[in-house]
């Protein structure tokens, strides 16, 4: 199960605390299109996704929809500032294609923090790489043309990123849509 090589790539947890915690996950399965979660709800679990890919935006003052992230199997998911804070969500989660995921709940992890320091030291792990990949993305957006991050995207993701539509990934590259063909074709 990827969710078990997940977690044990850390050296953190013995055999034992990934299979005990992985009787705290449970199977969830969305169509494209649905949401994980959207403005304004709260967000009580985290999911790691198996199959699928999602898509966090928000809405400008304007109505546009704002791409920022995507999300691919194998990826730990959440809208993670409500997480922490308890509040309503300020950006939506939606699947891009039909997914699976495996979430488990707030309480669950709390259960889990009690249970063994080795939690602590995931969740800070997973915080310090929330906040790199934050960091990154702003650098992204401030240095590379539109051109560099999209081949970035190819990169990273070549088989998810051909199948997410041109609206989504010119909203995340902050670039028309017209401007994301010619990149596409070669033409800048």
């Amino acid at each position: 199960m990827q969710l078990k090589l997940f977690l044990a790539q850390f050296n953190l947890f013995t055999e034992v605390e990934i299979d005990e915690a992985m009787l705290l996950f449970s199977k969830k399965t969305f169509k494209k299109g649905s949401h994980f979660v959207r403005e304004g709800e709260k967000c009580s679990e985290v999911a790691f996704i198996e199959k699928g890919v999602f898509r966090s935006f928000y809405m400008t003052p304007k109505g546009d929809e704002m791409t920022y992230c995507f999300r691919f199997p194998g990826d730990m998911m959440a809208a993670y500032s409500a997480f922490i804070t308890g509040k309503g969500s300020v950006e939506y989660i939606q699947a891009l294609s039909d997914a699976e995921l495996l979430v488990i709940p707030k309480d669950q992890i709390d259960y889990l923090l009690a249970k063994s320091p080795a939690w602590i030291h995931f969740l800070k792990i997973m915080a310090e790489q929330q906040y790199l990949e934050l960091e990154e993305r702003v650098f992204q957006l401030q240095r590379d043309s539109a051109q560099e991050r999209y081949q970035n995207l190819i990169e990273e993701q070549p088989e998810y990123i051909r199948r997410i539509s041109v609206q989504h990934l010119a909203s995340y590259l902050g670039i028309t849509q017209r401007h994301l063909s010619r990149i596409r074709k070669g033409v800048v």
